[in-house]
């Protein structure tokens, strides 16, 4: 039977080998090279065992560089938007709560009025003790009027702020925001009170006469001399208890603001 083209057998020399033909699939080996599968003269077949670890070793060094590429970015941690005036709060139900609240302004101010009274008393207290104890009479008084007069109008101004702090604070404690605008509504709420007194004080002493009664011979200083001291004395009150009342409602408001700050 004749070889036709193409025809996957090969051809056999007379005493020879097999040649492989044109469109022969048999595999044609380079000289000296080792046919798949097949293992050269004189080698030994490769260790299992030592292949894998070559490998394993392999996979290593290849997450060791992967993981020498990777950049680890540390948490921020978080920031509070109404602490450190990140931005203005808009959320509709917050908004509700801003702004002046005079129910805590009211109460502020009786906590106020209330530590005025106490701190007055404590020092009065206090004054008659260490009068006592210093054997200081009357009498050391009355010879010199104005440095006694300054000492009790300081005590005075003193204790009246340190009492519109603490009205504040109490404020803004109780209304949570704008601890400065509930201090300033204690001190107009103060203001607002004192304006009353004083004018009923005033129709008061066009009916009875009041202040000619207080007008005593027995005080070392002329009229006007107490006029401008008490016009002074009043000044400063009115300045320092504004000051430490808006003080105090942003320490009150401070308190809230650290607990945001946890919570967050």
């Amino acid at each position: 039977m004749a070889q036709q083209y193409g025809d996957t057998a090969t051809v056999q020399k007379f005493g020879g080998p097999a040649t492989p033909q044109y469109g022969d699939t048999a595999t044609i080996a380079a000289p000296g090279a080792t046919a798949p599968g097949s293992t050269a003269p004189g080698s030994t077949a490769p260790d299992p065992e030592e292949t894998n670890t070559q490998r394993y070793e392999e996979a290593r060094a290849a997450a060791h560089r992967a993981m020498s590429n990777v950049t680890i970015v540390p948490d921020q941690p978080p920031i509070a938007g109404p602490v450190t005036g990140a931005g203005p709060v808009t959320d509709p139900d917050l908004l509700a709560y801003r702004g002046f609240k005079f129910g805590a302004a009211f109460f502020g101010w009786l906590i106020a009025i209330a530590m005025s009274v106490v701190l007055l008393a404590a020092a009065a207290a206090a004054a008659v003790g260490t009068a006592e104890v210093l054997d200081y009479s009357r009498a050391d008084a009355e010879a010199q009027p104005g440095a006694a007069g300054i000492a009790a109008a300081s005590i005075v101004v003193f204790m009246v702020t340190l009492a519109f702090f603490t009205g504040g604070y109490v404020a803004g404690r109780l209304a949570r925001f704008d601890g400065g605008r509930q201090g300033f509504g204690v001190w107009m709420l103060a203001l607002l009170f004192s304006v009353l007194a004083a004018g009923g004080g005033a129709l008061l002493n066009s009916q009875y006469d009041l202040i000619d009664e207080l007008n005593r011979p027995d005080v070392a200083l002329s009229n006007d001399t107490l006029a401008m001291g008490g016009i002074i004395a009043g000044a400063g009150l009115v300045v320092l208890t504004l000051m430490f009342a808006i003080f105090g409602g942003k320490a009150g408001k401070r308190y809230h603001d650290k607990i945001d700050v946890l919570l967050d």
